[in-house]
């Protein structure tokens, strides 16, 4: 277990990644851990993202969704599809629950691939 220096130091490299996802792109919580060099810490990345609703300067935390293109973080944005919607704004299409992004590779960013040097 991470201590909470670790854990805070974890959490600002993914703020960093997530504030470069690219409007109408996303990403998955997966792929910014395995970018961090810590590919097993998915959930960590989750952990990461539900407490990004405290930060001072928001980040585009809608573009990050699971592996599948689930919508599982959109519990913290609030009542109803924000983060459904906040997406389609952003021209990604979905199904018609608007509970899963529907052509996920057409619209996928991988920061391994993107922020290769």
């Amino acid at each position: 277990m991470p201590n909470i220096a670790q854990e805070n130091d974890f959490f600002s490299k993914v703020y960093d990644v997530v504030r470069l996802i690219p409007y109408g792109k996303v990403t998955s919580y997966g792929a910014i851990a395995n970018y961090l060099g810590a590919k097993r810490s998915a959930r960590m990345v989750g952990w990461a993202m539900n407490a990004s609703h405290h930060l001072e300067h928001k980040i585009p935390a809608h573009r990050v969704v699971n592996r599948q293109g689930l919508l599982t973080g959109k519990a913290f944005f609030g009542t109803g599809n924000e983060m459904a919607n906040l997406l389609i704004e952003e021209n990604i299409s979905f199904d018609k629950d608007l509970i899963k992004i529907t052509g996920l590779e057409n619209h996928f960013w991988d920061p391994m691939l993107a922020l290769a040097l």
